[in-house]
């Protein structure tokens, strides 16, 4: 059975269908997963362009379709390079938010999308994993996009409501370990970063655990914030905020050291779940076809974008990196896409989990 929660009366529901579990097989591979990295992402308000326009007008806007909801950790890194990239290249660039489907709904839409460089795809690590979790995905991730670059390392929070009984003791892992079966994970949706985390999280405690998934980050925050889930693992860019403000607290954080705006929160090393690191990572994606020159073009302005001050401190105040100009190119996004693919592959199929 998996446990939802009824949003607008407050209320939890059962619906039937199965209830998500993770088979304890993938706790022996959790370690070998490594850190994931991150990249890129351009974007406005859904419908407007971020910043002022020039001559080119909207003709030569750019649409880039973000695969998940308003509100959640991708449209977050987005929206704020969005703002750099207008400044900078002068071309308005609209963000269509096309949640759907784990992210496959939207990337669908772009790869079918005229090669010509104004509709462009920001998507994270589902680009990796979606073959694993989809049985009948509609693209090739590999084939059928042609990599812009990448920007950013989103790191991951485990985070709970205020008053939690996780977050009073001594030994969150222990309570978590005691209490995993009964425990409500919330996650944004299948294939999200924050399922992704749930399922390494399980399998690192060996321990079943509820898992609920939500239509995009922001409503499983707010049931979070509300008591109606017990725990969320999701990315820096929607946690800090809740985290500093008070609204949410932290158990721990998924990296190999402190995140350095949050150093209070221990990393899960210190407090006894050893490898489990974990980051995401975002590209940016054309059509497949889209001629070299466009690709180039649009690779330059990331970069020089990456270097706008306003854009590193958004992400600083989420602790999120940013990557070097080297990163940010179409080469290196075609060989981070394959190690990953690589590396989440025999991870999934362990986990025997699947998202359709």
């Amino acid at each position: 059975m998996v446990r939802e929660c009824n949003r607008a009366s407050g209320r939890r529901r059962w619906q039937g269908g199965g209830r998500t579990r993770v088979a304890a097989g993938l706790a022996a591979v959790v370690a070998a997963l490594g850190t994931a990295w991150a990249g890129a992402a351009l974007a406005t308000q859904a419908g407007g362009a971020v910043g002022a326009t020039d001559s080119l007008g909207d003709a030569q806007a750019i649409t880039l379709i973000v695969p998940f909801s308003a509100g959640g950790p991708t449209d977050a890194v987005a929206r704020a390079l969005a703002q750099a990239l207008t400044e900078t290249s002068r071309q308005p660039v609209r963000v269509d938010n096309r949640a759907g489907a784990g992210g496959t709904r939207g990337a669908a839409e772009v790869a079918r999308a005229a090669p010509d460089g104004r509709t462009l795809l920001l998507h994270h690590v589902g680009m990796a994993t979606a073959p694993e979790l989809y049985r009948a995905l509609p693209f090739d991730p590999r084939r059928d996009f042609a990599p812009i670059g990448r920007v950013v390392d989103v790191p991951m929070t485990l985070v709970v409501p205020v008053g939690s009984s996780l977050a009073q003791g001594g030994d969150p892992v222990r309570s978590l370990r005691s209490r995993a079966d009964r425990m409500v994970v919330a996650y944004a949706g299948p294939g999200a970063a924050s399922h992704l985390c749930g399922l390494l999280l399980a399998a690192a405690l060996r321990k079943d655990m509820i898992q609920v998934p939500y239509g995009g980050t922001g409503p499983a925050l707010r049931d979070l914030q509300a008591g109606r889930a017990d725990l969320l693992c999701d990315q820096t860019t929607n946690t800090a905020g809740p985290i500093r403000s008070g609204r949410l607290e932290a158990l721990g954080a998924l990296s190999r050291q402190r995140l350095p705006g949050l150093p209070a929160i221990p990393t899960l090393s210190e407090l006894g779940l050893p490898g489990l690191d974990l980051a995401i990572w975002h590209g940016l994606y054309a059509p497949a076809g889209t001629p070299p020159h466009i690709v180039a073009r649009l690779s330059g302005q990331l970069v020089t974008a990456l270097g706008s001050p306003a854009f590193r401190a958004a992400m600083a105040e989420a602790d999120v990196l940013v990557a070097t100009p080297a990163m940010a190119t179409p080469a290196a996004l075609a060989a981070l896409l394959a190690q990953e693919t690589a590396r989440w592959s025999p991870i999934l199929k362990k986990a025997g989990h699947h998202a359709d």
